[in-house]
């Protein structure tokens, strides 16, 4: 049974940092993308971040360019959301994905949600102001 676990959301304020992790079990994630999606409440799940496999091609939102950082541990089957200068607006519960991708640098970010295979219940994370 493949499972996607997230950890490490919590109360933040604005300004802060949170390390969000998320284990992979149950097959082999070899060749497959891994990343974040977000959604606040009231809001569609959006992208956030996606590494491929061997971490050469690293994409983020806009939105959290310069403040996030996503990396990951293959040999632990994990990925990490280093997020820094928290704001307001980053409040949202945030999901771990995996899905195999033909051409992910280029691919839409619609074409990233539709496209992933697997999916974390999620953890949530509230920023104060």
């Amino acid at each position: 049974q493949v499972q996607l676990v997230e950890s490490g959301g919590g109360l933040v304020q604005a300004g802060g940092s949170l390390r969000l992790s998320c284990a992979a079990s149950g097959r082999t994630f070899s060749g497959y993308v891994m990343g974040w999606f977000r959604q606040a409440p009231g809001t569609e799940r959006e992208f956030v971040a996606a590494r491929n496999w061997f971490g050469s091609v690293t994409r983020y939102a806009d939105s959290v360019k310069g403040r996030f950082t996503i990396s990951r541990d293959n040999a632990k089957n994990t990925i990490y959301l280093q997020m820094n200068s928290l704001k307001p607006e980053d409040t949202a519960v945030y999901y771990c994905a995996a899905g195999r991708f033909s051409a992910f640098t280029t691919a839409t970010k619609g074409t990233l949600y539709d496209g992933m295979d697997y999916w974390g219940k999620g953890t949530l994370v509230t920023v104060s102001s």
